[in-house]
């Protein structure tokens, strides 16, 4: 076994992700033909277990459908797809019904394995996707023939999976939870009382290229030098496994006084806290599936300054939403999980950036706009229900 192991980890990364999802994709249960009519039970099944975007985007999805009444069973992926720590087995009832299936297209294949054939028979299959790019790469190809529909967050993500032999793509946007802070204040977090303190939040795992933090400091620096009543917070977890990018973007955050690092999974109060505390988000993202800080930041009634392409710009729209202009670039990932040159994804400017922060910090009324609530999904419409 030690010499298997020590074989597969020597082979490139592709080779070792075509070859799992190959064997995945040949055990997998195939899924029924025609496509099962719309039907409860529902069950959501994806990573309620892991602390990156796509965890919180499924505890989101199962919160929003029971918010509208419906009964809602989970099944836990988080452990069988490596995502994280595993939880209880998955399990799913056997018979007819809805399976939300919250893993992406590679590992659409690979889900229905884990949950076994008893739980896929005679069910509709409804793969919830997220993706950052114009283009899907072509091991999502799997994932098309693994489903019977297909929802998507925004319409940018819903023009890269739509083929015209594919399954029905569906924008079904997430539902945002109301702000909860917890009691903490700026002081709790090391933040002075008097200075404007601009936010950034970010996964370090997902790609710090796409998140592009390195701009975010830059255009901090461009707007306000290392004056002292200015802060840069980074909040971000995972730096750990983020590899080398990460030294990079320790070592610039180091280089400013007045750029701080907060590196922890902080529980979600905590981090809304943290969120209401700041008087600005900002968002220099090289592409955006959704953008869950954007939008809560708008829902706390904090400016927002984001690059102005991809899936953000559904929603970014109204008082206190300042779109940074970009132009389009190939897509390199160091990290590898973007890495797609053959697209593009966007560089945004950071003088513009620059300029939009000096702005909202010399103007109080910019600094607080008025709330904007996103309108939730219409679940039964988008399950087909409208006749239950």
């Amino acid at each position: 076994m030690s010499l298997l192991r020590s074989v597969w980890s020597r082979l490139p990364r592709g080779a070792r992700r075509e070859a799992l999802f190959t064997l995945t994709a040949a055990l997998a249960p195939r899924i029924a033909r025609p496509a099962p009519p719309p039907s409860l039970p529902l069950t959501v099944a994806g990573y309620f277990g892991a602390t990156t975007g796509l965890g919180a985007a499924t505890r989101r999805l199962a919160a929003g459908l029971r918010d509208q009444g419906f009964e809602v069973g989970e099944a836990d992926l988080t452990g069988p797809l490596r995502q994280g720590p595993a939880g209880p087995p998955p399990a799913v009832p056997a018979g007819p019904g809805t399976l939300l299936v919250h893993v992406n297209g590679p590992m659409l294949p690979w889900a229905l394995l884990s949950l076994g054939r008893r739980a896929v028979s005679g069910k509709r299959i409804i793969g919830v996707w997220n993706w950052e790019l114009p283009q899907v790469p072509r091991d999502w190809d799997r994932g098309f023939a693994a489903c019977h529909a297909i929802w998507v967050g925004t319409e940018f993500v819903a023009a890269a999976c739509r083929r015209r032999d594919g399954p029905p793509v569906r924008v079904v946007p997430y539902p945002l939870p109301r702000p909860t802070p917890s009691a903490l204040r700026r002081q709790d977090f090391g933040l002075p009382e008097g200075a404007f303190v601009t936010l950034v939040v970010f996964d370090a795992t997902s790609s710090l290229a796409r998140k592009n933090p390195l701009a975010a400091i830059e255009a901090h620096a461009r707007a306000f030098g290392d004056a002292y009543n200015h802060i840069l917070v980074i909040k971000t977890h995972g730096t750990s496994n983020a590899g080398s990018g990460w030294v990079q973007v320790a070592e610039a955050a180091a280089a400013r006084p007045n750029v701080r690092v907060i590196d922890a999974a902080l529980p979600r109060n905590d981090l809304w806290a943290l969120m209401a505390s700041s008087d600005a988000l900002l968002s220099l993202h090289r592409a955006e599936g959704f953008g869950f800080a954007i939008a809560e930041m708008m829902e706390l009634g904090r400016p927002v300054v984001a690059t102005g392409w991809s899936g953000n710009t559904d929603f970014m729209r109204g008082p206190g939403c300042h779109a940074i202009g970009w132009h389009l670039v190939p897509a390199r990932d160091p990290q590898e999980t973007y890495d797609m040159p053959a697209t593009c994804w966007a560089e945004p400017d950071i003088d513009e950036a620059a300029a939009a922060l000096r702005r909202i910090a010399a103007d109080p009324a910019l600094r607080r706009p008025p709330p904007i609530r996103l309108s939730p999904p219409d679940y039964r419409q988008a399950l087909e229900l409208t006749g239950y």
